[in-house]
């Protein structure tokens, strides 16, 4: 005999970990000061005092489980992520006049793939973030509200829609268990954008949800196509 569905059952109401998304920032801006000078947009640590300022502040709201939410938390996290992928967008484009002019972060295959590596990683940490903050209504949302309370969707993950599948896999549906995506999910979803520049087994809902992953896409090519082609290039040469 089959068992019963167990609508609602089981979601974490706890509020999720911070410790991924503190992780994941920390390493971003790591990487965004290991880069070479040609490709900073600021002095080299100014934009991880910024974020580490940012993300101070967030930890001081939730430091351990993000279960509260304030205005001004919110908008520190939205902050946070755009200055983590507005810079990281801003060394791309500069990597790539680099190359066109050819200058000495250029010129280096080592440091030129070394940076494109950095700048891959960085984006799609990044985008993880932005993904994870935005749909909704974020971690704190996602994980506090009942699900009719819930905003809009940003993306549909396949546990949306696998309520009528066979039992042992209509258990982790999000109808029957009340599941919600958390970091993990928006970071592979965020890797297999950014590797094969195109959604998986997650689809974007929304305009806005197209249009960052199509930002991320794109930059993920650009830097595959020229700056590591270029890199491995100069190598072979």
């Amino acid at each position: 005999m089959e068992d019963p569905p167990r609508r609602g059952a089981d979601r974490d109401r706890r509020g999720e970990v911070r410790a991924p998304y503190a992780v994941a920032t920390v390493v971003a801006a790591a990487a965004y000061a290991a880069l070479p000078d040609d490709l900073l947009l600021a002095p080299r640590f100014a934009v991880p005092a910024v974020e580490a300022l940012l993300l101070v502040a967030l930890l001081v709201v939730n430091p351990w489980r993000m279960d509260r939410e304030t205005v001004w938390s919110r908008r520190a996290a939205l902050a946070l992520v755009a200055v983590i992928a507005a810079t990281n967008l801003a060394a791309l484009g500069l990597t790539v006049t680099a190359l066109v002019r050819g200058t000495p972060a250029a010129s280096d295959s080592g440091t030129l793939l070394t940076a494109a590596l950095q700048i891959w990683v960085t984006g799609v940490l990044a985008f993880a973030l932005a993904y994870a903050q935005l749909d909704r209504g974020g971690p704190v949302s996602r994980r506090r509200r009942r699900r009719d309370d819930l905003p809009p969707a940003d993306w549909r993950f396949s546990q949306d829609e696998d309520h009528d599948a066979v039992r042992e896999v209509a258990r982790g549906s999000s109808v029957e268990a009340d599941w919600v995506p958390s970091f993990p999910d928006y970071l592979y979803l965020s890797l297999t954008n950014s590797s094969a520049f195109s959604p998986a087994d997650t689809m974007p809902l929304t305009t806005r949800a197209k249009v960052l992953m199509g930002i991320q896409a794109s930059a993920a090519l650009l830097t595959t196509l020229v700056v590591i082609s270029a890199a491995v290039g100069q190598l072979g040469g």
